[in-house]
Formats: structure tokens, sequence, C-alpha cells
């Protein structure tokens, strides 16, 4: 990773109007987690659903696309990233040093959001909340990775990026069990759900589709493979066509 590039790229991130919305939406998230606690009497089994359905199903997909394209797709469609092409510097140290910014701010404005949310929803002795945040985490990681290198593969990675986070994970993954289980939100809960244990994982609604072994693989799998895809494409991305 490359210390210049981290900064101009935390700089460009974090200086955009995209900020607000960064800021926004986990103030929005708070704000259900105190609503939900009111109306339920710190049920942790309240929290867990909000937890699953707003944080995991629609704040943290949405974070990591709206970072990951601004940690290198904005770059690419207005052209400054020519700049960046044009120093000595190894195309996956450059992919490398964006990823590291990405998933940093996303684990900033999205994963400690979370915990925070279900720590004021309800929970009992931090449990929910430690195992929310590690599944958080490591979908975190996950959908950096796949979004950062839709946003070097196609300049319509905000299209794609939410037919995949909000159609397929949200609404085809809630009717169809097949496709809910190939979902990078289930892949991490598994490993919470197992955080937590059987009995009160049933008890506090907190439920994988998958078992943990399948879904650590398939989250390394898919991580791996995304980065290896966004490491290649920058590579054979030129500075005419960038232009």
């Amino acid at each position: 990773m490359n210390v210049t590039v981290m900064q101009l790229t935390a700089r460009g991130l974090l200086g955009r109007r995209r900020a607000l919305l960064l800021i926004i939406l986990p103030l929005l998230l708070l704000g259900l987690a105190g609503l939900t606690r009111w109306a339920s009497e710190a049920s942790p089994e309240a929290s867990s659903v909000l937890a699953n359905n707003f944080s995991m199903g629609t704040l943290l997909p949405l974070m990591c696309l709206l970072v990951a394209t601004g940690v290198i797709g904005a770059e690419i469609d207005d052209g400054s990233i020519v700049y960046m092409l044009a120093k000595p510097l190894k195309r996956r140290v450059i992919l490398f040093s964006k990823l590291a910014v990405g998933f940093a701010a996303v684990f900033v404005f999205a994963v400690l959001p979370t915990m925070a949310g279900v720590a004021i929803a309800g929970d009992e002795g931090g449990q929910l909340s430690v195992a929310y945040g590690l599944s958080a985490t490591l979908a975190a990681i996950a959908y950096t990775a796949i979004f950062v290198t839709l946003g070097v593969i196609t300049r319509n990675a905000v299209v794609f990026g939410l037919l995949y986070a909000l159609l397929w994970e949200t609404v085809l993954g809630g009717y169809v069990p097949g496709i809910r289980a190939v979902s990078v939100r289930q892949w991490a809960l598994s490993v919470g759900e197992r955080l937590l244990g059987s009995r009160q994982a049933d008890e506090w609604s907190f439920a994988a589709e998958v078992g943990m072994t399948t879904g650590l693989i398939m989250l390394t799998l898919t991580t791996a493979g995304a980065i290896y895809l966004g490491v290649r494409k920058l590579r054979t991305l030129t500075l005419n066509s960038v232009e």
C-alpha cells in the first residue's frame, strides 16, 4: 500500500458531497434504534430484527457502494485517475491502497454504527452487538472488494451495485430461499450465528441460511476473486482508455 495514494483517496472521499450521506445514514440508524428501544422496551429480539433488516440488509451494502464508488469510480469517471496511473506505482498497490481506505471508511461509518444501534435498541451483555459487529465487518470487507472492482470494470457500478444489493439480496433473497443462500449478507451472518450459539441465536431471531464453514469459504473466495479481477482490470486500464 502507498501512503500518498491513501491520503489522496481519503481526501477525495471525505471532501465530496457524499460525505454528508456517510453521516446521515448512520444517524438514521441510531434514530431507528432509539425508537425500537422505546417501542420494544429494549428487547434483544426486536434489536436483532432492526440490525438484520436495516443495518445488514440496507445500510451496510449502500454504504459500501457509496464508499467504493467514491474511492475509485469517481476518479475513473472524471479522468483524474490518469495522474495516478502515470506514476511509477504498481497497479495492485493503487488498488490495495484504495481498498484499505474504503474498508476503513465503511468500518467507521457503517460497522461501528451497527454495533451502536444494536446496543441502543436492546442487548444483553453486549453479545448481540459483538455478533452483528463481527458479521458486519466480514460483510464490509467482501462488499468493499466487490464494489471497488465494479468501479474499475464499469462506469455503471452504482447501477449494478444497487441491483445486487437491493434487488438480489433484499427483494429476491427475501422470497426465494435458494437465492437467499447466495448472499454476502447470509455468509457473514453465519459467523455471528455460530458466535452466539444456536439456542441464543434462535431466541433472538439471529439466523443465517448457510453454515459457518460454507459462509467463510464463500466470503474468502468472493473477496479474493473480486480483488484479483480488480487488479487484473486496473493493469489493462491504459491512460488513453481513461481519457
